[in-house]
């Protein structure tokens, strides 16, 4: 039985978790909440508590053949801490979640082979991807939707939205999970991936259509005179995994629930 451990089991990693599992993986999981504990056990999740500012990990959490971290922190001295304590583990491989916000806003589609802009996460990714120890994936995720992440509850109490015109880079959770698991099927590691629905309507079209399905008010745009957009291209994850997205329309109709 492949093991596998997630560090962050939240809006990702949790259902994450359930879905290797079912997939007859043994699956540990951290939080950093004693209260989730027991939240994780009931999914036959082997529970952790881990806070990788604060202490040093279980030997047994770091027992896995792969680990998928999944946390939001951005703080460079507490991953070279992470990364030390892996270097002395049996960890040989790690899928790192990143985001396409690396990327600057300049009016092109943007892959893998364009540079990113000055970023908390640019320079965690190089301090994964340039480590001899381990192979690590790196997946770039785009804006996230589904589950509780709905993006009519968005920009709520007139907050405006900028750049009407400009392009929605969005990914389903469904796609965020099987992305993961083509990775670990096909051993595919040693990569950075971009992750982003091939579906780009303007930001207008997008929130609009996003209220309307739940019925809400309009939302409000701000008038911005300069346009900034980026277009994020998944080509080569779609091409390198032979993948096809699941939820590839981001102007869906009251009829699916995201």
């Amino acid at each position: 039985m492949q093991k596998v451990s997630i560090l962050g089991c939240g809006w990702l990693g949790k259902p994450l978790a359930i879905s290797l599992i079912s997939k007859g993986f043994l699956v540990k999981g951290s939080t950093t909440s004693e209260e989730k504990l027991k939240w994780l056990a009931d999914e036959n999740i082997i529970p952790f508590l881990v806070d990788i500012s604060q202490e040093e990990i279980s030997k047994d959490f770091l027992d896995a053949s792969v680990l998928i971290i999944a946390i939001t922190s951005k703080n460079e001295s507490d991953f070279k801490r992470l990364i030390s304590q892996i270097e002395k583990a049996n960890i040989q491989k790690v899928i790192f979640i990143s985001s396409t916000s690396v990327y600057p806003s300049l009016n092109k589609i943007m892959t893998e082979n364009d540079a990113t802009q000055e970023h908390p996460l640019a320079i965690i990714e190089n301090l994964f991807r340039e480590n001899t120890h381990f192979k690590t994936t790196i997946i770039r995720f785009s804006g996230l939707i589904g589950g509780v992440r709905h993006p009519a509850n968005w920009f709520q109490n007139g907050r405006k939205i900028p750049q009407p015109n400009g392009f929605v880079n969005m990914i389903h959770l469904t796609d965020c999970i099987a992305i993961i698991e083509k990775i670990i099927q096909q051993n595919c590691f040693g990569e950075t991936f971009n992750a982003c629905s091939n579906h780009h309507p303007t930001r207008k079209d997008f929130y609009e259509n996003a209220r309307k399905t739940k019925n809400f008010e309009p939302p409000i745009f701000e008038e911005n005179e300069t346009l900034n957009w980026k277009i994020i291209s998944s080509e080569k994850l779609q091409k390198t995994l032979n993948y096809q997205f699941l939820v590839d329309n981001m102007l869906w109709d009251s009829e699916f629930e995201i």
